[in-house]
């Protein structure tokens, strides 16, 4: 299931890989020392958009959701991930509580929490699942499509330590992204490990700050590699005070689209690039692919229907948007069976353990794929091809691609620990 590039643009694409591919040594060996000076985050997923002229990351998720979709094969990686990143943080640790969103209705995301245990027992803990959810009151079995059951407890909650009425964990693992705010429940807890910091919820977190990591990062990497960095890096511009059901802060929302529109002109100019540049305004906290669109000429957003209006005011858990990121479309040029195909991968510590193509047969190459009717297809790992493969063709060998994608996931994992650094409300200050 090898995704089809259907681009004529292969060229800088292949090119990129090339160098990736014949720094491999000098790339590693950043990362090493990158890791020397900064903790990456817990877990991570990132979703790439490969435009065959460009290859960038256009989302980081702290929490991600979808480890069910992670193929059998891929799993010792995962659990070799878990035992190094639980080893390093709280290597005595026995009992691990996972904490998960409070929608207990998806069977997708529940099965994603059946994997999530698996991983982690197999990496030699006692896993149990704590609901902070107000419908728990008591121990709930649910029985998913597969056969598997999980069982959600209610979380209890002691004077400085979370877990449940028969068991105590030393760390805590946060699956739920804080969307609607860090509940009490979970703060001061400072005898145990917290697993991504409150600091990383959607309730603090912003992309605008994550983007603004990520251009440092590929900067730098860019001067390493020796590339320009817009190869790798959607530029992006920001508005506040933005309310699009009274329309406040349009103005700012269609100036800064005309600038961006006219600066991604410039590059594909530059590079003799003739597709239509596009822009992405999403919600600068959000997050579940809500509060997104697709624009294409300033104009568009004179005359916005109410129900697009409607569909940028809130995202999830009801929460108003009050500032957009407005950000570089990167096209996909991947397919798979003739749907429009997207890149995620998934680390675990600072290792990358697998990922999955979110498919979508009714979204076009410029639009968001996160949306009801999309579906996942494991990233095609031949046998055991899980290195990179020197000397075969650019563009002819998937585990090469892979390799790629997983040194840009790598990238924006860097920039989320950057990003975590710099907006940690506990950071000691040496200024």
């Amino acid at each position: 299931m090898v995704p089809h590039l259907v681009t004529a643009l292969t060229g800088p694409i292949n090119e990129l890989e090339q160098r990736i591919l014949e720094s491999m040594p000098a790339i590693e060996r950043w990362f090493r020392l990158e890791w020397m000076e900064h903790t990456p985050p817990f877990y991570c997923s990132v979703d790439i958009r490969n435009a065959g002229f460009k290859l960038a990351p256009v989302d980081t998720n702290l929490f991600p959701g979808g480890w069910n979709n992670l193929t059998p094969e891929m799993l010792p990686l995962a659990v070799q991930a878990a035992m190094a990143a639980i080893e390093k943080i709280c290597p005595e640790a026995k009992n691990l509580l996972v904490i998960p969103e409070n929608h207990t209705r998806n069977t997708f995301y529940l099965s994603n929490l059946a994997q999530l245990q698996r991983i982690f027992h197999m990496a030699g803990l006692n896993v149990r699942l704590g609901s902070i959810s107000p419908e728990i009151t008591e121990s709930t079995r649910i029985e998913l499509p597969g056969g598997e059951v999980i069982t959600l407890d209610p979380v209890v909650r002691t004077k400085h330590r979370l877990g449940l009425k028969d068991f105590d964990p030393c760390t805590i693992l946060l699956n739920n992204d804080l969307s609607a705010g860090a509940p009490g429940i979970l703060e001061d807890l400072h005898e145990q490990y917290l697993l991504p910091p409150l600091h990383a919820g959607w309730s603090v977190r912003r992309k605008t700050n994550h983007f603004q990591s990520y251009e440092e990062v590929a900067k730098r990497f860019g001067k390493m590699l020796g590339i320009d960095p817009w190869l790798i890096n959607p530029m992006f511009s920001h508005c506040g005070e933005v309310d699009f059901a009274s329309g406040e802060g349009g103005e700012c929302v269609m100036d800064k689209t005309d600038a961006l529109l006219s600066k991604i002109r410039k590059k594909y100019k530059d590079y003799g690039i003739h597709e239509k540049p596009f822009v992405v305004v999403k919600a600068n906290n959000g997050t579940y692919g809500m509060g997104i669109m697709t624009v294409r000429d300033a104009k568009e957003l004179e005359q916005l229907n109410r129900k697009t209006r409607n569909k940028m005011s809130v995202v999830k858990d009801g929460q108003q948007v009050h500032e957009v990121i407005i950000q570089e479309g990167v096209l996909t040029e991947e397919r798979i069976h003739a749907a429009v195909a997207e890149p995620v991968v998934y680390m675990m510590d600072r290792y990358v353990v697998g990922g999955f193509y979110r498919i979508h047969a009714e979204r076009g190459v410029d639009e968001n794929l996160n949306a009801p009717g999309a579906s996942f297809v494991p990233l095609a790992f031949e046998n055991t091809s899980r290195l990179p493969q020197p000397g075969e063709k650019p563009g002819a060998s998937a585990p090469n691609r892979f390799y790629m994608y997983g040194v840009i996931g790598r990238l924006a994992l860097l920039a989320a620990s950057y990003e975590l650094e710099a907006t940690d409300p506990d950071a000691e200050n040496y200024d």
